[in-house]
């Protein structure tokens, strides 16, 4: 499994729009396996949605964001899952093990069924 998370510094991005950096995961049997740092440009959701594209990274993972990028990024078929905060690499080593954001990650007020967005086609985490 691939998975992107926006970040600011060694956290995850409290606001999308604020965003330049993208931690790419790629976790195999409940370990992650690799990590890298590409960066991007969140006033161009459309360019972010080619390189999750490109990079083959279906998941993203997100702090605030608006809902025009949002509803872009879920109409190309990437899960969104917004709405989380926290240290980054405490947020992947957790999410490895255990295959969920666990509520202490998740922004006050939000739920999995309101944060949690994606198509149903889409793959179940």
């Amino acid at each position: 499994m691939k998975l992107a998370i926006t970040i600011w510094g060694n956290r995850i991005s409290p606001v999308f729009d604020a965003a330049g950096t993208l931690l790419v995961v790629q976790i195999q049997n409940r370990v992650i396996v690799k990590k890298s740092y590409t960066s991007f440009d969140p006033k161009k959701p459309a360019d972010l949605i080619k390189t999750l594209e490109k990079m083959e990274i279906p998941v993203l993972i997100c702090g605030a964001i608006s809902t025009k990028p949002a509803d872009l990024i879920v109409e190309n078929n990437i899960k969104l899952i917004s709405f989380v905060t926290g240290n980054a690499l405490k947020l992947i080593d957790n999410f490895a093990r255990k295959q969920t954001i666990e509520k202490t990650f998740m922004m006050p007020g939000c739920s999995k069924q309101y944060c949690w967005r994606h198509k149903p086609k889409n793959l179940h985490l």
